[in-house]
């Protein structure tokens, strides 16, 4: 599989069943509805995680998140070249991703009044709405994504057999608890993007789709997601590098 079409697949798989588990508890008349759905959430978003990382991570190493290939290219540990096309390929897939989860809860989505809960599969929002310091809760949890992949797999390549650098390199299985914990900890304030192209991807398609009665896609707050994620994983390689643990080659 071309890395590209694997960032792609990977990614999609990863938000057909993030955007489907938040779709399944917050919609109106699905059979998983509940006002406390926080561990559900936190949990199918980890395995979400763990199918995308094992589809992708033998062809791309599964970044599956701009902020992963970002942090890495940082560390001195991914081309800086190939960014551009695994974040295209990360935004595209996200987008197709919410698209399916939307298709299949479609009549859930009609039957819902609210809009911020139709919006909710899509993208994230703040418990409080305050710009810095929902900032500042998308840069910790990222940091602590980055920083935590690059310890585990050294982030090096030890021959051209090895599993791409990436969250496949540290295994499907650890990257899902690593998320998870970082959902369960970190993610009540802001619903932990942690991923630009997880909220990017599906807030252009809540502004596309004919999705009847929907409100805005708040672009207003959009920046947060993907600016916070972005100045986390690069302090996150930074910070790596400077502890003289990064790859200059």
């Amino acid at each position: 599989m071309n890395i590209f079409v694997a960032e792609f697949v990977g990614t999609a798989l990863l938000i057909t069943m993030g955007a489907g588990v938040v779709a399944n508890v917050i919609l109106e008349k699905t059979k998983g509805h509940s006002k406390d759905g926080w561990m559900v959430i936190t949990t199918a978003w980890a395995l979400g995680v763990f199918i995308g990382v094992v589809v992708a991570g033998p062809y791309s190493g599964a970044h599956l998140n701009p902020a992963v290939s970002i942090g890495l290219a940082v560390a001195g540990s991914f081309e800086w070249a190939l960014v551009p096309g695994y974040i295209a390929a990360q935004v595209l897939g996200a987008a197709f991703g919410s698209f399916l989860a939307w298709l299949v809860y479609k009549d859930h989505v009609d039957a819902t009044p609210e809009p911020a809960l139709k919006f909710a599969p899509f993208g994230t929002v703040p418990a409080i709405r305050n710009y810095s310091m929902n900032f500042i809760s998308e840069l910790v949890g990222t940091f602590v994504l980055i920083f935590v992949i690059l310890y585990s797999t050294g982030a090096s390549l030890e021959d051209d057999s090895a599993t791409p650098i990436g969250l496949g390199a540290l295994g499907a299985i650890p990257v899902a608890f690593l998320v998870w914990v970082i959902g369960l900890a970190l993610g009540g304030t802001t619903g932990y993007a942690i991923n630009p192209a997880r909220d990017l991807g599906p807030r252009i398609m809540h502004q596309i789709l004919p999705i009847r009665g929907k409100g805005g896609s708040d672009w207003a707050y959009s920046w947060v997601p993907i600016l916070g994620p972005i100045v986390g994983a690069a302090l996150a390689g930074g910070l790596y590098l400077l502890l003289g643990e990064g790859n200059m080659g």
